[in-house]
């Protein structure tokens, strides 16, 4: 752990600095190998020619929402495990990502939608609601709101979401064609249009997320000592739910369900910048950002040469991690 101000600080300019190493990679490594000189020369004497048609729209726009997808479930990873007080939250285990793609399958197949800008929206309701059906049905029964019986509700209902989606689409074989690689939870192929319809919200809530810390902070104390500090627990609550909203419905309609993110980085962030928040949410962004860029360029390589939907990747990584974390006792 970093102790030190001095020492975060300079944790965050590395972290900057691996990021960056990663994109790089990202640009210059797939099936179709480019140089930092034809990198360059793409944007600065662009010709025409495959390499610098394959660097202006395709790598360059896959590595940057790569970076801003992982950025916004890395911090909504630390917001959700930090409100439920469950080191197992996580957007995709908690049926959120799930539930926004549920959202726009039933859209595109039965309404007909198919523009990006109405993607969003209908993410951003599809989590939402999501939220609230999970936080209901874990909080049914005697014992009430528990680690254990969220992190439960969540898997039911990411179960049958997720069921239900690929229910919907063998019925329908042109939605089958169009948007089932997109389910899968995949960057390739995105291009920067996406992102910059999301990006405002995106934006807005990564900034909220760090202006909300510090009262982040003091609710993790418990809510009593929270309310006996003059803290309104319902309005922070009630913005740091609308932040995981805004995160995870962005990257669901940006880049499709991707688990395991925004479970494994908060434990990463905070090994590295501590339990503060005022450190561990801009950690959180960038090694979210980092995990995911170096995750999509590693699914170029599995396969090879076919590619392998990004969310496989991370299932690879986040599912052992998901196991050591629950052994280690978080349901006491």
């Amino acid at each position: 752990m970093l102790a030190k101000a001095s020492s975060k600080v300079w944790g965050m300019g590395a972290a900057v600095l691996i990021l960056a190493g990663f994109m790089v990679c990202s640009v210059l490594f797939g099936v179709y190998q480019t140089s930092l000189e034809e990198v360059f020369g793409a944007f600065t004497q662009f010709n025409g020619s495959n390499s610098h048609i394959v660097i202006q729209e395709v790598r360059v726009p896959r590595a940057i929402i790569a970076s801003f997808v992982g950025a916004c479930l890395g911090v909504s990873g630390v917001y959700m495990q930090t409100l439920t007080r469950n080191p197992l939250a996580d957007a995709g285990i908690l049926g959120v990502n799930s539930g926004a793609a549920l959202f726009i399958v039933v859209a595109f197949v039965f309404f007909g939608v198919g523009s990006v800008s109405q993607f969003i929206w209908i993410a951003f309701a599809g989590a939402a609601l999501s939220s609230i059906a999970v936080y209901t049905l874990g909080s049914v029964g005697r014992s009430g709101l528990t680690p254990m019986t969220l992190t439960l509700a969540g898997a039911a209902f990411s179960a049958f979401a997720t069921s239900l989606t690929h229910g919907i689409l063998t019925l329908d074989e042109r939605a089958n064609d169009e948007i089932l690689f997109w389910i899968a939870g995949s960057i390739a192929g995105r291009k920067l249009d996406i992102l910059i319809a999301v990006l405002p919200y995106m934006s807005a809530a990564l900034l909220l997320s760090l202006f909300y810390a510090p009262a982040l902070n003091v609710l993790s104390l418990g809510e009593d000592v929270a309310k006996g500090l003059g803290q309104r627990t319902v309005l922070i609550k009630a913005v740091a739910g609308l932040i995981v909203v805004l995160l995870a419905g962005g990257s669901v309609a940006a880049a499709g369900p991707i688990a395991f993110i925004g479970l494994i980085v908060p434990h990463i962030a905070k090994y590295f910048a501590g339990t503060d928040l005022r450190w561990a949410v801009p950690y959180s962004a960038f090694v979210g950002a980092i995990i995911l860029v170096a995750a999509d360029t590693a699914s170029r390589f599995i396969a090879f040469p076919k590619e392998m939907p990004i969310s496989v990747m991370t299932a690879i990584i986040g599912a052992p991690f998901f196991i050591y974390t629950a052994r280690k006792g978080v349901w006491k």
